[in-house]
């Protein structure tokens, strides 16, 4: 690990300032970006902590919800109102990591978590094209088990580790960024990059810019949702395939569905083309098969994740069916 110097942000201009400057990074519980500058993949010159602000969880004028960037992910969890009107980000949270590493990390940096590509993490041995531009990509005819099957390119096919994010991008969050021109928000589904060309550029953030916050809308009246997350084992791994899902039924039919997956995309996918199919039209078995074979037209499986395609189809279907059940 290089030297580096460490000092402290007091206020959200003052990181947004230090965030600007070359070399400089900035420090949340560190569950990442230390992993990283010990691995020798992150080098900067000044850590920049940002735990000192940004720790409220609070009611919006609308009914939904502020979380602060700077809340720990198991406070999160735990929040009361969190895990009533929001189970599942509770629950999502929960799958993430251990206790141990939900007590330090924070909600912007599960955020801003980069990816856990082994190939991506190995700088002395392995080519990857996020951590050196242009150098290529050795997960490429590798071992495939965790990448990408939606979204991917030539240049990468890592996905994005968070399951926080997942249950975000379903509840339709929204982020409050800081940076040298003012305040400004942004869906998060929108905030995460596909690869293309360019892996190395992983968010819409723009220099300066530091996340200060994430808001979730009011939750619909009689909605359900819920989070699955399918992995090599029972705890302390990264998903497979996961699958967050809102969802408000009348009728019989979905007046509202919201659906996201992790482990399968360099993003945290929202399923907006499922949703489409399915929002105004009949909960049954089959608009959700079909729904989800539209969805995953596009898909580009690999020999060693092939049965991702499968798991993520089965894994949507039984949750919904779930949450279909309890609204009935």
């Amino acid at each position: 690990m290089n030297p580096f110097t460490y000092r402290r942000a007091t206020t959200a201009p003052e990181a947004a300032a230090a965030a600007a400057l070359p070399g400089h990074r900035l420090l949340g519980g560190g569950t990442n970006l230390v992993d990283l500058m010990r691995k020798g993949v992150e080098h900067p010159e000044t850590l920049i902590d940002v735990t000192g602000f940004s720790q409220q969880i609070e009611l919006t004028p609308g009914g939904g919800l502020l979380i602060g960037g700077a809340v720990r992910n198991s406070a999160l969890a735990a929040h009361p109102q969190v895990r009533r009107d929001y189970p599942l980000l509770s629950r999502a949270v929960l799958t993430g990591a251990s206790a141990q590493i939900r007590n330090m990390a924070t909600v912007a940096g599960n955020v801003m978590q980069r990816t856990r590509c082994t190939y991506f993490a190995d700088p002395a041995a392995s080519r990857c094209n996020k951590r050196v531009p242009g150098s290529g990509c050795d997960a490429q005819g590798g071992f495939t088990r965790y990448h990408a099957i939606l979204g991917g390119s030539s240049a990468c096919i890592a996905t994005h580790p968070s399951d926080m994010c997942v249950a975000l991008a379903a509840l339709d969050a929204t982020l409050h960024l800081l940076g040298p021109d003012g305040p400004r928000a942004l869906p998060l589904s929108e905030f995460h990059r596909l690869p293309g060309d360019t892996p190395h550029l992983e968010t819409e953030l723009r220099p300066g810019e530091i996340i200060t916050g994430v808001e979730l809308p009011p939750p619909l009246p009689a909605m359900r949702s819920a989070y699955r997350k399918v992995r090599d084992r029972a705890s302390y791994a990264f998903a497979l395939v996961s699958v967050g899902a809102c969802i408000t039924v009348e009728n019989g039919h979905f007046a509202e569905i919201r659906l996201a997956f992790g482990g399968i995309a360099h993003r945290p996918w929202r399923a907006t083309r499922a949703e489409a199919a399915l929002r105004s039209g009949p909960a049954t078995p089959e608009a959700v098969e079909a729904a989800l074979k539209l969805e995953f037209a596009e898909a580009r499986p690999l020999d060693g994740n092939a049965f991702k395609l499968p798991l993520a189809r089965r894994s949507a279907a039984a949750l919904l069916a779930q949450l279909i059940g309890e609204t009935a």
